[in-house]
């Protein structure tokens, strides 16, 4: 009997395709942008787990189908089910339903991070909020030239608890992460580079794929077990101090999230207007 884990049939929010010992997961969506809405949060640890579980597979690339890697959160798909923790007097039993509703959108995050395979991001287009929590938990990111970066959470009166705030430091430095998080501005391909959080820019969307899938080939020719090594070895020094930090931002989440200005926010982006925060 076969316990390995298995792709989910007809996966809505993602595409699963391999070529020899080389995978390619592509976000699908549905909503706009690839914004990741339920589907998105249920299948991807199914999907990482089932490609790191198969000995064929050695390397795996992450894209995004159309113009955009992802818009980040799907807001629109995600807010009714939050819907009685959002209200402002929420008491322990929604506050600990939101927190366990963090804590699984975390580890399908994780699940990413914790593949012993090798991932590899090809970035175009936007790359937002949690879009940037999910290619921060690969190994390698590459960009198309028109790509744009952005920890856009704080816009939003959130603050990021998907893994971006835990994982980008030893990426791009603490100072850029800080600068980045606190303002949530928006950063162009060049930036991208420069401050580390992409290896490479290439021209364009079919470049940076091709040049993706080149590093996956270069990468799945090696002995897997020994990438798988060197895998485990460079996350050691770095996985407890994450898994301490996403557990910290949940429960801060959980305890401190409802307030006047993300209501602001919600109803400033619905009614697609700048918000007006009050520190409330």
């Amino acid at each position: 009997m076969n316990d390995a884990p298995e792709i989910p049939e007809n996966p809505v929010a993602f595409d699963v395709r391999r070529s020899g010992h080389v995978a390619e997961v592509t976000l699908l969506g549905p909503a706009k942008g690839n914004a990741m809405g339920p589907d998105f949060w249920r299948e991807l640890p199914l999907i990482f787990r089932a490609l790191d579980a198969d000995p064929e597979v050695r390397a795996i690339v992450l894209t995004g189908s159309g113009e955009h890697f992802s818009y980040g959160l799907d807001l629109n798909a995600m807010l009714p089910g939050w819907a009685d923790f959002l209200a402002g007097d929420a008491q322990a039993g929604p506050r600990m339903r939101f927190l366990a509703e963090i804590r699984r959108m975390q580890d399908s995050v994780t699940a990413v991070a914790r593949c012993r395979t090798p991932v590899i991001a090809a970035v175009s287009g936007w790359c937002i909020g949690g879009g940037v929590d999910l290619i921060s938990a690969v190994d390698v990111r590459l960009a198309s030239a028109d790509a744009t970066f952005s920890v856009r959470e704080v816009k939003v009166a959130i603050v990021a608890d998907i893994g971006s705030l835990q994982r980008l430091a030893t990426i791009i430095g603490e100072g850029h992460l800080r600068e980045l998080a606190l303002t949530g501005r928006d950063i162009d391909a060049a930036r991208a580079e420069k401050i580390g959080l992409v290896n490479d820019v290439y021209p364009d969307r079919d470049a940076v794929l091709t040049a993706a899938r080149e590093l996956a080939g270069e990468m799945a020719a090696n002995p897997p077990l020994v990438v798988q090594g060197i895998k485990d070895v460079l996350s050691v020094n770095t996985e407890q101090q994450v898994e301490a930090g996403l557990r910290y931002v949940s429960a801060w989440n959980a305890a401190f999230l409802p307030s006047k200005d993300l209501g602001e926010a919600v109803q400033a982006f619905l009614e697609k207007r700048q918000p007006r925060f009050t520190g409330e």
